[in-house]
This record gives structure tokens, C-alpha cells and sequence, in this order.
């Protein structure tokens, strides 16, 4: 079967099954003259990065919320931004979701460019992304290329060889069904299909619309590819985190640097996450810090991390050697990146009695009242 026969078998199919996603406009009403908005596109595809729908969707509805159009957004403070994003996972991204949207507004008059090559120029877009928002924002014919779509075409050529090291071949496989018309409802409904249907396991191959051209069906053993390299094991790196609250309530708290894991977030003073003793490091007050039986367990992309956990009731004349104070009313732990918000709750659970018989999870007073 031709390529171009394919591409319109699967677009038939999206037609009459696409999901129906928040930032997405739909078949039926692309049918009638509306268009993508390229800054819902966009937003889109930076939270997908790495992350699933069911995760990003939240956080869609609250950021379009908040900030409706790149021009709300490109003037919002950095913190709040990073706030917002807090939990959704590689912060790198956050910081350039901002850098990227003053960059289209001082640069491009707050319109994104419609092609590849100026959208690469951009913070944070890289070459799927730009051929993301260029197929499905402007139906430039650009070949868009994720799991999902690497999943789908190592079945339908039945194509052996592992990832990571087959992704080029996947790519200009992918490249050959990219339709001139359309090409932006193709890439959705090439991702829709490896999501809904031709999903890593158990593939439902019975009603996948192309289970006719499919050689991976064909060869009687489509759910084993794409085949990957194994995986090497994921080394363990150790740290220590200080919280901190002072006697009115106050929390110690620090911004980490743009660089590293975390970059840009909220977070409570510490070690290295290098150091293998988690040990012998200063404190970032001076108090009577104590360490909590238990500790924080957190797995990033390339490692997994165990932090120990240190508390104390600050005095209300403490002088910190790094960080900042946040009075108890505008510390929200939801500010705050999933791992520092473990080790917060674990505090709040564990931590022991601090000055006055008040936890370091709530302030001194609190204990009084009924």
C-alpha cells in the first residue's frame, strides 16, 4: 500500500476518533476555519516534554487560566512562573517558557514565527517542538516525531533494530508519510493512535485503521518493538535538607541557581547531592537541628536521590548564612518542587517538637487553640 494511502486511512480515522484535549482544536472544527492558537500549541508541547497528558492537563487549564495570551504571560514575574510550574518536573523548562515568551513579544510582536528554522531560534524549542508547533499551529508539512510516533512506525515497517540508536531511520520512515495536506492533523493523529491504540502493550491491533499495511501485524509480533538497548542501572546519590521555622512562623527557604537539577525553584537549604556521606556539611542557621529517622527517596531521569532530613525551630533572631525567611501565611508547600515537598511533609509528619511544644510543621501558637 502507498504511503499516501496510509496517511488517508489514518486521517479518516482521527476524524472520527481524535481526543479531545484542551489545547487542541479538533477535526470537526478545523473543518470549519478555526485555527490552532500557536500559544496554546506551544504551551502545550513544552509541558509534554517528557511528561504525560494526564499530568500536563492540569496545569494547561491553570497556566491558560492565569495568563491567557503570550503578552499575559512574557510580563509575569519569574517566581510565579516557576511557582505555577511547581511538580511538573524538569524546571529547565519553566525558566525557558518565560525567557521564550518576552523573546516573542520584544522580537516577533508577541506572534510566534510559522516556520521551523525561526522557531529553533527561540529558548526552549528544539527540533521536535519546532516541528510540533510548525505542522500543527501553521500545517507546515514538518515530520513530528515522539514516543508515541517512534512506537507506531517500528510496527508498521517492522523495523528490529534497538532504540535509541534507530530514531534517525523511525524519523525518515515517519518522513514519508507526512501528507502536504494536513500535515498537522496527521501528526496528531499519528500521536492519538500510538497513545489510544498501538500502545506499548497489548496493542489493540483488532480496530487499528492501519492493521492492513502493518508489517509489525503482518509478521505476527507487533507489541515486542520498537526493541530497546537495556538500560544501565541508575546510580544513587545522597544529600541533606535543613527546614527550618523560625518562632512566628517563618520559614527558611532558598532559590536554587538556574543551573542544575531544581534550577530556579523554591527549595529548603543543603548539601551537595554528590556527597556520599550526606554528612559534614554546615547548617544554614544555628539551632538545635534534628535528624529524622526516616528519609526522603526521590528518582530523577538519571539517578535516584535519598535525602536525610533535618529540623529545627529557629530563634526569632536567627541569622541565617543562606537563604531567606517566608512568613508562615505566604509559604504554600504546592510553590515548592515534588521532592521538597516530600521532605516538607515528612517534617510536618516526623519532625519532633520544637520550642513551646509546637511541631516544625505548624507555628508556636497553633498548640493553644481549640
Amino acid at each position: 500500500m502507498c504511503n499516501s494511502r496510509i496517511s488517508a486511512l489514518l486521517l479518516a480515522w482521527y476524524d472520527d476518533h481524535a481526543r479531545t484535549l484542551p489545547w487542541r482544536v479538533g477535526p470537526a472544527a478545523r473543518a470549519k476555519g478555526i485555527r490552532p492558537d500557536p500559544y496554546r500549541v506551544w504551551l502545550s508541547e513544552i509541558m509534554l516534554q517528557q511528561t504525560t497528558v494526564a499530568a500536563v492537563r492540569g496545569y494547561f487549564e491553570r497556566f491558560t487560566a492565569r495568563w491567557p495570551d503570550i503578552h499575559a504571560l512574557a510580563a509575569e514575574q519569574e517566581g510565579e512562573v516557576m511557582a505555577q510550574w511547581a511538580g511538573l518536573g524538569y524546571y529547565a523548562r519553566a525558566r525557558n517558557l518565560l525567557k521564550c515568551a518576552r523573546m516573542v513579544v520584544r522580537d516577533h510582536g508577541g506572534r510566534f514565527p510559522d516556520d521551523h528554522a525561526a522557531l529553533l531560534a527561540l529558548p526552549g524549542i528544539g527540533p521536535y517542538t519546532a516541528a510540533a508547533i510548525a505542522a500543527i499551529a501553521f500545517d507546515r508539512p514538518e515530520t513530528v516525531v515522539d514516543g508515541n510516533v517512534e512506537r507506531v512506525i517500528a510496527r508498521l515497517f517492522d523495523i528490529h533494530a534497538p532504540l535509541p540508536g534507530v530514531k534517525p531511520l523511525l524519523r525518515e520512515r515517519a518522513a514519508t508519510l507526512t501528507p502536504q495536506q494536513r500535515p498537522g492533523d496527521h501528526a496528531q493523529a499519528m500521536m492519538d493512535l500510538g497513545a489510544t491504540i498501538c500502545t506499548p502493550r497489548a496493542p489493540a491491533c483488532g480496530i487499528c485503521p492501519l492493521r492492513g499495511p502493518c508489517a509489525g501485524f503482518r509478521a505476527g509480533d507487533p507489541a515486542s518493538l520498537p526493541r530497546r538497548l537495556p538500560k544501565r542501572a541508575k546510580p544513587t546519590r545522597r544529600g541533606t535538607v535543613y527546614i527550618g521555622r523560625r518562632e512566628d512562623g517563618a520559614w527558611l527557604l532558598e532559590r536554587r541557581g538556574e543551573n542544575g537539577m531544581l534550577g530556579g525553584m523554591l527549595g529548603w537549604p543543603g548539601s551537595d547531592w554528590d556527597d556520599p556521606e550526606a554528612a559534614g556539611h554546615v547548617p544554614p542557621a544555628a539551632a538545635e537541628w534534628q535528624l529524622l529517622a526516616e528519609e526522603v527517596r526521590h528518582s530523577f531521569t538519571h539517578f535516584h536521590l535519598i535525602l536525610a532530613v533535618q529540623v529545627a525551630t529557629l530563634p526569632a533572631d536567627a541569622r541565617p548564612t543562606r537563604g531567606f525567611f517566608v512568613a508562615g501565611e505566604d509559604f504554600r508547600p504546592a510553590d515548592l518542587p515534588t521532592l521538597m515537598r516530600k521532605a516538607h511533609a515528612l517534617a510536618d509528619e516526623k519532625g519532633p517538637a520544637g520550642n513551646g511544644g509546637a511541631k516544625v510543621g505548624q507555628p508556636e501558637t497553633a498548640g493553644a487553640r481549640r
